[in-house]
């Protein structure tokens, strides 16, 4: 009777779903999944067969903003006033919390507003895209990367039944990420972290969300007290020393001794990676440091890192000019 259902659930996959969609590699998922969880192919294929394609999903994520934006036009869409006085309001709501959190786990009050504001402006863009659509989209519609958002589909799967979430009305980004933090299913199963004593997490509730992007940052070995980011002071007969990634690599003494002075009293042992932006006057130096990089595990962008960095920076300004 299994094999029966089995078959039965893989023709109607192949008879409904979209044109746009590699039916065989919806096919293979529904059989594999099928096969290691408690659930019959016959189940799954009703899942998948509410799904539905956009075009819209793959069209946003061929062109994200990170790899085409110069740092200048990147940073005005985050550090506008509405969203930095945003940012002091939530952590006059949320003070608690934040204070809470953040002494837990290490990670300034700041930073995590940081995030959550260039994430969703704090809650308010939090995205309109069926979770369900998008992830199947771009798990049999997008060859390129049909490897990892097959692999999230499937966690959010796992993640549904684990939180007994309703699948269908999730809404998310047009990648697949939910909540106030935008946590992908993976890193939802992995990192999210409960606000108080319940056993489940809600990351489209403020307080769980604050603390699961906390959580995020320290179990990427988010240094307490170190330092973010500082900005070349100077630069003397430099040497193309410019770092390929965001991954700290050598030290400020290297760094100096090739031509870039750093600003600030920072140990001339500490490492840092060297960043040239694009800003709206001309190229920007930065060292980026540790905690810079464990910024770019929640997004690899150093675009996105730097606006995290400097939104953070912003509200913490704003809020001492009200205090």
């Amino acid at each position: 009777m299994r094999r029966n259902l089995m078959w039965l659930g893989l023709c109607l996959l192949v008879t409904v779903s979209s044109a746009q969609v590699n039916q065989s590699k919806v096919s293979e998922f529904a059989r594999s999944y099928a096969e290691r969880h408690d659930m019959t192919i016959a189940e799954l294929t009703v899942i998948l067969n509410n799904a539905e394609y956009q075009q819209s999903t793959v069209d946003k994520i061929s062109r994200p903003a990170e790899g085409t934006m110069t740092w200048g036009r990147y940073r005005n869409i985050f550090l506008q006033d509405n969203r930095i006085q945003a940012g002091v309001e939530f952590w006059k709501t949320h003070e608690e919390v934040l204070v809470n959190v953040s002494e837990d786990s290490g990670v300034p009050e700041e930073i995590i507003l940081g995030i959550l504001g260039v994430e969703t402006f704090f809650g308010q863009r939090i995205g309109d895209y069926r979770v369900l659509d998008a992830l199947y989209t771009l798990a049999f519609g997008y060859p390129k990367r049909s490897s990892f958002f097959t692999a999230e589909l499937e966690k959010f799967l796992e993640l549904t039944e684990k939180e007994g979430l309703d699948l269908y009305s999730i809404k998310g980004s047009y990648a697949g990420a939910i909540g106030y933090c935008q946590f992908m299913p993976s890193s939802y199963l992995a990192y999210a972290k409960s606000y108080g004593e319940g056993d489940g997490c809600n990351l489209m509730e403020p307080e769980d969300a604050i603390a699961s992007a906390a959580n995020y940052l320290r179990e990427h070995r988010w240094e307490t007290g170190g330092p973010i980011a500082a900005r070349v002071a100077q630069r003397i007969n430099p040497k193309d020393v410019v770092s390929s990634s965001s991954r700290p690599r050598n030290t400020l003494r290297y760094y100096a001794d090739n031509g870039y002075m750093p600003s600030g009293n920072i140990a001339p042992a500490r490492k840092a990676a060297l960043l040239e932006l694009e800003g709206e006057e001309g190229m920007e130096y930065w060292f980026g440091f540790h905690n810079f990089y464990v910024i770019t595990r929640y997004n690899h962008s150093a675009l996105y890192a730097m606006a995290v960095f400097q939104l953070a920076e912003a509200i913490k300004e704003a809020r001492e000019r009200d205090l």
